[in-house]
């Protein structure tokens, strides 16, 4: 007996039964209604728990909302281009790194973000020298590249 999944487009009912296309084996529960631990990973209860503070949804998200506002209002007061050529040089700074097994500072993300005049307790706490986990340096350049 082989169970279907049937994946939906959440556009609306018309578009959902168009699009809807029975799928086997990519169920959630697996082939034989189980979850498949191989490919999904352990359960966890902490994944399924809601935030424990009002405040910590806010405190995650609160870098992607202070961008937001800024690429808000720099789109008002300077036109489109503005955010563009910011989020451009963001998506640049971020792929400027060292090798994988040396710490980045993210100096040239944190002149673009104006954090680099503040000092934060990420600053002192996050100190990558005082790391507990050190990984074979030849491990972790092979499988950056792909190689393992």
């Amino acid at each position: 007996m082989m169970r279907f999944c049937v994946l939906q487009n959440s556009r609306g009912l018309h578009s959902q039964l168009k699009d809807s296309v029975p799928v086997a084996g990519l169920c959630p529960q697996g082939a034989y209604g189980m979850q498949d631990s191989l490919r999904s990973g352990f359960t966890s209860v902490k994944n399924e728990l809601l935030p424990s503070h009002p405040l910590e949804l806010s405190e995650k998200n609160f870098q992607l909302n202070q961008d937001k506002m800024n690429y808000s209002t720099l789109r008002n007061i300077q036109g489109l281009h503005a955010p563009l050529k910011l989020q451009m040089e963001y998506r640049a700074a971020r792929q400027i790194q060292r090798l994988p097994f040396l710490p980045s500072s993210n100096l040239a993300l944190d002149t673009l973000r104006g954090s680099d005049e503040s000092i934060g307790f990420e600053d002192i706490l996050s100190d990558p020298a005082q790391s507990e986990v050190m990984g074979e340096p030849h491990m972790m350049v092979e499988y950056k590249l792909g190689l393992l």
